[in-house]
């Protein structure tokens, strides 16, 4: 696949320094890849009470990314957990949803994966509540002493580097009747065949969280099955967080939750999606349009 490309950097009070969030956008509807990097020092942001004002570069893959109205542009990493820098993990177990937005709006939603109340002397860190943490400005928190906290925060990172791996190519559309509208079945299952990876547009997929602008949500696909009699593609979604859409986007109450989902070349979507708060999955379906991508080594 291609390689890195940096479309939009931010300075810390978040102004454009270069490239553009209209070129960010057009390459994330095309399927790109998104990781964005960022500098902070450790006595800064990872440890207030510490002496150690070394620089710290970090880099953040988004597994996910959303496409709002065709204009902004947001990432969520899927995979994180909390981490006590340098040495190891944080105090619980819990998954970090963090969420940037192409403004450098932040936001994260945690929900906790142990049962029970916090270990004696844990509780969640609620970003902007240090004082001594001067570059972090607090906008909203949510669900405090629930299992799933969420907040939506600035802090204001020595910069913001979006990058890209525009490394995708559409092969198929369809409505969510399945109705081909562009590309065809058959470009699919051939570049499968020959072992690409395959990643996902859904249109409106978190309509159902909330009224807001149109969406398009991408992820990658893992084991792809086709049905060769069926003439149907179906294609297992690697884990995804869903977020009432709105601009910028961030977590709301009530308004979000994560988990699994089976695509269908026909427009169905088989969902099994967690509820943050109580950790019970529930089993539903929907009907989207999808636009497919393969990895152009096809």
């Amino acid at each position: 696949m291609g390689s890195w490309e940096n479309v939009l950097q931010l300075d810390e009070h978040r102004n454009r320094v270069c490239g553009s969030t209209a070129g960010l956008c057009a390459a994330l509807e095309r399927g790109a890849d998104l990781r964005i990097g960022t500098a902070f020092r450790h006595n800064e942001h990872i440890d207030t009470a510490s002496d150690c004002a070394e620089l710290i570069r970090e880099r953040m893959d988004f597994r996910v990314t959303y496409v709002l109205e065709r204009r902004w542009a947001a990432g969520i990493e899927t995979l994180r957990m909390p981490v006590e820098l340098p040495d190891g993990f944080g105090a619980r177990p819990s998954l970090s949803f963090f969420l940037y937005n192409q403004d450098g709006a932040q936001a994260i939603g945690r929900p906790s994966l142990s049962d029970g109340p916090p270990p004696p002397g844990v509780s969640p860190t609620t970003p902007g509540r240090d004082p001594q943490m001067h570059r972090m400005t607090l906008v909203q928190a949510n669900d405090e002493g629930t299992n799933a906290p969420s907040h939506h925060f600035f802090y204001a990172f020595d910069y913001f580097r979006f990058f890209v791996r525009d490394g995708w190519r559409e092969v198929l559309a369809h409505t969510e009747q399945g109705e081909v509208v562009s590309g065809s079945l058959a470009a699919l299952t051939e570049a499968v065949d020959a072992g690409c990876e395959v990643k996902v547009g859904i249109r409106d997929l978190c309509a159902d969280l909330g009224e807001g602008p149109s969406h398009e949500v991408f992820v990658h696909l893992g084991p792809c099955y086709h049905y060769t009699e069926r003439g149907v593609l179906i294609g297992a979604a690697h884990p995804l967080v869903r977020v009432r859409p709105t601009i910028p986007l961030v977590y709301q109450s009530r308004g979000w939750d994560f988990g699994w989902l089976l695509m269908r070349t026909d427009g169905q979507v088989a969902r099994w999606l967690c509820n943050p708060y109580t950790l019970r999955f529930e089993k539903s379906a929907a009907r989207h349009a999808v636009r497919w991508f393969v990895d152009t080594a096809a």
